[in-house]
Order: structure tokens, then sequence, then C-alpha cells
């Protein structure tokens, strides 16, 4: 029968997606399933099934704040129960809060340089720029400021649209070397690009300068759980990491802040910073998520590898807490597969450092990252939308 309006067709096709609902709903009532109706593509989706949720408020909690927005007043056990969600829901819960706020086939190249290297006065355990212990690292004074803008600008020319520029300082000096800091800032800034640094403790002052200069973020990471933080770092308090932060929110400086996993810390104290970072108010702009690189002479060289999937379960309940942040797939990058990082896109990591070097550990090179995202069908972020 000859149908040219297509009436025929849209019948059967109504006809289908009905079925489909009822078969959904069905489905639903007959296994007891406490999570939200799944639409089929194409059909609009059915009526919730209304049951108990065996994983308790906790769970509810957190896909309630999935579905109306932001929230600064995560509980511990809820950040626990979000944690421990089983894997393959965990990472499509996140992938579905990420494409709610990020585009889904984006992610932004940033690119990091030490500016100041070795000799800091911090014994961080994980870092082999403290001068505490023997490692490989050489010290090198400040850069010059117009050698540090031709790094910014080729690396703008390959398509970074975040340059950051850290220096091994135990707090931000005054005097020359904070304002060859501010040229640099400056001259970064004036190349179209987002600027960050990490220099270590700000004041209030260093902090509104910078601002003035040019500064898009500041970074300055909690490192791990506030229980766990003695381990890893006697020379400064928790509190002071805090007080950097609030100098940096008062600039009017967005915030990059996160942790590093491996270091021999338990699950809770993954948790714990987690809790801590989703509580702040704003949440950090950029969350960087590590994984420890083992480096010979620090005290933790030793520590056993850390599970990839771990990354993607804690780069996942990031997503989750912080849904507007950009959750950067940072330091130690190079020790995961393909599939790994590829896991860690689809848990919601929206950002990675590209160059061989981050600081002064190892990074995947510039072929290796292309060849990833274009096998993903994946594309870097344009400078227009940053």
């Amino acid at each position: 029968m000859n149908d040219p309006a297509g009436k025929m067709g849209g019948m059967a096709t109504k006809t289908t997606l009905e079925a489909a609902r009822l078969e959904m709903v069905r489905s639903a009532e007959s296994t007891g399933a406490g999570d939200e109706v799944v639409a089929a593509p194409g059909c609009a989706a059915p009526q919730a099934v209304t049951t108990q949720d065996k994983r308790g408020p906790e769970h509810e909690a957190g896909r309630k704040a999935e579905q109306t927005g932001l929230r600064h007043d995560w509980k511990r056990a809820e950040v626990g129960a979000i944690y421990g969600t089983a894997l393959p829901e965990l990472v499509f819960r996140a992938q579905t809060v990420h494409r709610a706020h990020h585009a889904a086939d984006r992610v932004q190249t940033c690119q990091l340089i030490s500016i100041k290297t070795g000799g800091c006065p911090e014994d961080c355990a994980y870092c082999p720029q403290s001068a505490h212990y023997e490692t490989s690292v050489e010290r090198q004074g400040l850069l010059d400021p117009q050698h540090v803008v031709e790094v910014a600008r080729e690396a703008v020319g390959r398509g970074v649209t975040r340059f950051c520029m850290g220096a091994a300082w135990r707090e931000a000096p005054e005097g020359r070397e904070f304002e060859n800091v501010l040229e640099m800032v400056r001259g970064v800034s004036a190349l179209g690009v987002e600027v960050c640094c990490t220099l270590g403790m700000l004041t209030e002052r260093q902090a509104a300068r910078l601002k003035e200069a040019g500064l898009t973020a500041y970074n300055h990471n909690l490192d791990t759980s506030p229980e766990f933080y003695g381990s890893i770092i006697t020379t400064r308090v928790y509190e002071d990491r805090l007080k950097t932060l609030a100098a940096v929110r008062k600039a009017g400086i967005t915030v990059c802040c996160g942790g590093i996993l491996g270091m021999g810390e338990r699950e809770a104290d993954r948790i714990g910073l987690l809790h801590q970072l989703a509580t702040l108010e704003p949440h950090p702009e950029s969350v960087p998520i590590n994984m420890l690189v083992r480096v010979e002479g620090t005290p933790l060289a030793s520590m056993p590898a850390l599970d990839p999937l771990e990354v993607v379960r804690a780069i996942a309940t990031a997503r989750i807490l912080m849904p507007a942040s950009r959750v950067r797939l940072a330091a130690g990058r190079k020790q995961l597969s393909p599939e790994a990082v590829t896991l860690c896109f689809l848990a919601g990591a929206n950002s990675i450092f590209v160059g061989e070097k981050l600081l002064t550990t190892p990074n995947p090179g510039p072929d290796e990252d292309e060849q990833l995202l274009q096998s993903l069908g994946m594309k870097p972020l344009e400078p227009h939308v940053v």
C-alpha cells in the first residue's frame, strides 16, 4: 500500500515504543530493582518503579544530588557509599553526570613546567624535589620569564589551553623572584590561555597581585585525608593548605585542588580526601587526581603499584560529588594502559597534562596522546570554549 505521509510507519513505531515501555516496567517490577528505569533509545522514560533501595539513605542522597545539582554538605558516609558502589554502576552514574555538565568528547590539554626545581625545605614523602632526600633531581634556579613565555607560546601552538607553572618553594617568596613570577603570568596570560601556578603557601597580598597579573587558577593540593596527612608530611599542617586556598578564593582566583593516590593510604583516606574536596564551597574548579610516581631516594620509592581501577573509582566519585569541576587525570598517567585511561575518561576525567615531563616526573609523549584521543574519537577542548 502506498503510504506517502508515513502514517502507517508512524503508527507501527508508536506501537513498538509503547510495547518497549511496558516491557521495561514489567521487568523492573519482576526484579524489584531499586534503580530508576532507563528508557530504551527513542523511548520516553516510563515512571520510575517505587521500590525500597536496599543500599540505604546515603546512596539515595547521592542519587538525589545528581538530579538536583551541586552540593557542599556531603557527609563522609555518603561519599563512602558512592565510592563503594559496584564499579560498572559507578562509572555509568559518573558518565551520566558528566554529560549533563560537560561535552562528552572533549578533553582539555594542559602543560606543566617547573620554573624553579629542587631544594624545597618541605619533607613531602612523595616528592623528589625535597631537600630532605637524595634523588636524581638537580637543583635549578628560577627560569627567565621570557624563556617561560616562549615555552608557553609553543604549547599554545600545539593546542594547549591551560599553562601551569610550578616552583619548589614552601611559600612564595617576596622580592625579585616574585616579581619575575608576575612577569611570567602576565606574559602567558597575554597568549589567551588559562594560567595556573603552584608556588607553595601564599599570603592574601600575593594572591591579589597574582590575580592582577592575570592568573586564572592556583594549584594547592590537599594530597590526602586529614587523618593520613601527618604520615606524608611533617613540615606543615593541613590547616596551612586550607588557609592558602582561602587566600586564593578571596583574591578571585579559581582553585585547582586534588590529591595523590597510592601513598600507602587506606580506602577510608581516599574517601576522606574526596569528602574534604567536595565540602569546599565552592568546589575546586579543577580537581587533579594523581597517582604516586615512585622515585628512588624518596621514602615512598618502594610502595606497591596502585591498582588502576582505584584511580577510576576515585575519578568517578569525584565526578559525582563535584559535577561542574574539571577532573584532571594528572601525574602517574604513564603507568596506565590506554584501556585504563579510557576507563578514566568514561568515569568523568576531562583533562590531561601533555608534554613528556610533569615538573620532574615522566609523562606520555605527544604522539601517544594524539593517537589515544584519535582512537577514542575524542578531541582537545578548543581555546574559545575555555
